[in-house]
């Protein structure tokens, strides 16, 4: 059986997760029915496919690497022998809110003995929709990975074939003694930029000032909720004021933030959160490695700011800032410090590192690409699709972003007892495309 070992960020996300932090990703899909039966039908579908998928097939491990300094603590992919495809796929009874069923889904970590995923299947009460909630362990995959994964087993489509590239091998339990020389020379030369991004993450620390609407203590329940706006009204605002798509989305975040705290009387007066946006390292249409390649950039959410529009130009500077430093430097780049941790350190000062999450940002605003063609289940088309992102512990709200035929969808999860009023805040977002409409109307 072959042993594919964890990189460094994969086995920090599998090293940090508690009970009431569980680290998947998720996406609730939401498909239009063509018959009461699509629901039952779709569950068999996804079973019968997933056996096919290689991927899907894989479990996570604790292994011992023998010849690497402080060996103890790692972990491997290999595939699970006794793979079972209905432990995977659950058909649920109907319902009539989608987004309760997954807040309470998301909640429950996956086992860990077996492949971390899951697809649970809701058909809707009303006979003429049924929902799909995928998870993935944040250990399985990052956004993209999840993508393609889930991908495999809906109908097929035709996508651009992935450009070649050369094939990395597996990384086995044992260490290429020829390559030693080379990897002390790798590590050496990054200690640098390991103590640039130290250094940034320690600056980024200093004089923050959040809100406590956007910290939780860890209770473990979840709500999610989903908001849906028109790309056009974003292309608008991006060709008025410039900067690009994602500076707008993130901007309407922040204006969002502000709206639904002061509504709920927290207030916004000099809050300016930080956030932390993840940024794929992993080249699109290329055949890649399984697993995470993440960097990431962290700016300060403007909430404080009263003018939509400044704080729009407020993102993009920021933004600006970062792209011209590069993924590979400044606090957000936090992520890749993983590659200068040991195995035993990950799995030591995982519970550490989970807790030390709300020191290093306050709230995650991610993206996560989906194809631009429609995407069909049993010959029922994708209509609406929500990604979810894990909630670190301490931290109360996560906002993953995806754009699907012409729509922008905004995926919340928060912590079902600090933000009882999560629709309160989905509305906001409504509200703050209108409000930067309006500023942008002449």
């Amino acid at each position: 059986m072959i042993s594919d070992l964890l990189a460094p960020l994969d086995l920090a996300f599998w090293n940090i997760e508690s009970d009431r932090h569980p680290m998947h990703l998720g996406a609730l899909g939401v498909f239009a029915a063509h018959s009461p039966t699509a629901g039952a039908h779709a569950a068999d579908l996804l079973a019968a496919r997933a056996a096919a998928v290689p991927g899907l097939r894989m479990r996570i491990r604790d292994v011992w690497q023998p010849l690497a300094p402080l060996a103890f603590g790692g972990a491997a992919r290999e595939p699970a022998p006794d793979f079972e495809p209905l432990d995977h796929v659950l058909l649920h009874k109907p319902t009539a809110d989608f987004h309760a069923e997954a807040g309470r889904l998301m909640e429950r970590p996956l086992e860990r003995g077996r492949p971390p995923w899951e697809a649970h299947v809701l058909p809707g009460e009303d006979g003429v929709s049924f929902a799909v909630l995928f998870k993935f362990h944040h250990a399985l995959a990052d956004g993209l990975r999840a993508l393609m994964l889930a991908a495999a087993i809906m109908d097929p489509v035709d996508l651009p074939e992935p450009r070649p590239r050369p094939v990395e091998p597996p990384r086995g339990l044992f260490p290429d003694v020829r390559k030693l020389p080379g990897l002390v020379r790798g590590t050496l030369s990054d200690v640098g930029r390991a103590l640039d991004i130290g250094t940034s993450v320690a600056r980024a620390t200093l004089g923050v000032q959040s809100s406590p609407a956007l910290t939780s203590a860890p209770t473990g329940t979840r709500r999610t909720a989903g908001v849906i706006i028109d790309l056009d009204d974003v292309h608008v605002v991006r060709k008025t004021v410039g900067g690009t798509v994602n500076d707008v989305l993130i901007a309407v975040v922040a204006g969002a933030l502000r709206r639904w705290l002061d509504e709920r009387g927290d207030g916004s007066e000099g809050v300016s959160p930080r956030a932390l946006i993840p940024v794929s390292r992993r080249r699109p249409r290329t055949a890649h490695p399984q697993g995470n390649r993440l960097s990431g950039y962290l700016i300060r959410l403007p909430v404080d700011d009263p003018d939509p529009l400044g704080r729009l130009r407020a993102v993009r500077t920021a933004m600006d800032r970062n792209k011209d430093a590069g993924p590979n430097r400044g606090a957000g780049a936090v992520a890749l410090l993983a590659d200068h941790v040991p195995p035993l350190g990950h799995r030591l000062g995982g519970p550490v590192v989970g807790q030390a999450a709300r020191l290093l940002f306050d709230i995650l605003v991610t993206s996560v690409p989906l194809p631009s063609l429609g995407l069909k289940l049993g010959g029922c088309p994708l209509t609406e699709v929500y990604p979810f992102a894990p909630l670190a512990r301490g931290q109360a709200l996560a906002v993953a972003v995806s754009t699907y035929r012409g729509s922008v969808h905004y995926g919340l999860v928060a912590d079902a007892e600090a933000v009882p009023d999560l629709d309160l805040l989905a509305r906001s977002l409504t509200e703050e495309v209108r409000e930067l409409i309006t500023a942008c109307t002449p």
